[in-house]
């Protein structure tokens, strides 16, 4: 099992950042292996992502959610086994901190060797860059999702 712990820093109020979250149809928008992702129903997802020559299709299930603080999920079927989550800690009136946390299980070569040489970090990291610039350019989040999803 890997895992991927990264944060970033962004400067806009903790709703709008956990608001603009919750509207996962737009993570292709700010996150480069994504390539797209129906939402299903309040709780569940249909990613496509393609991480270099590997392309995945998956279901996730959004596990645990509350509003301002934090949104949890893991994969329930296709090759790729996840779990994360996702968290929201306010700084001031109009700073928020990001933390990505994500326990993954590389399959296949490329996948195994992009975990060794940290590939995987560096992809969260980037994405949460320009998750900054996109929310920070925004005059407004795109939607939001306020339901709660208790454990």
């Amino acid at each position: 099992m890997s895992q991927i712990i990264e944060t970033i820093d962004v400067d806009v109020p903790v709703t709008m950042a956990y608001n603009q979250w919750t509207q996962f149809e737009t993570f292709p928008k700010f996150m480069d292996e994504v390539e797209s992702i129906t939402e299903i129903d309040d709780t569940h997802n249909h990613w496509k992502v393609k991480v270099g020559p590997v392309e995945r299709e998956f279901d996730a299930e959004i596990t645990e959610q509350h509003p301002d603080e934090r949104v949890a999920w893991r994969s329930i079927d296709g090759e790729t086994v996840h779990a994360g989550v996702v968290t929201f800690h306010k700084l001031t009136d109009t700073g928020t901190r990001v933390t990505v946390q994500i326990d993954w299980e590389p399959t296949g070569v490329v996948e195994k060797v992009g975990a060794v040489v940290g590939a995987d970090n560096f992809a969260v990291k980037r994405d949460l860059e320009n998750f900054k610039k996109f929310i920070e350019k925004a005059p407004q989040e795109t939607g939001a999702w306020r339901g709660d999803v208790p454990r």
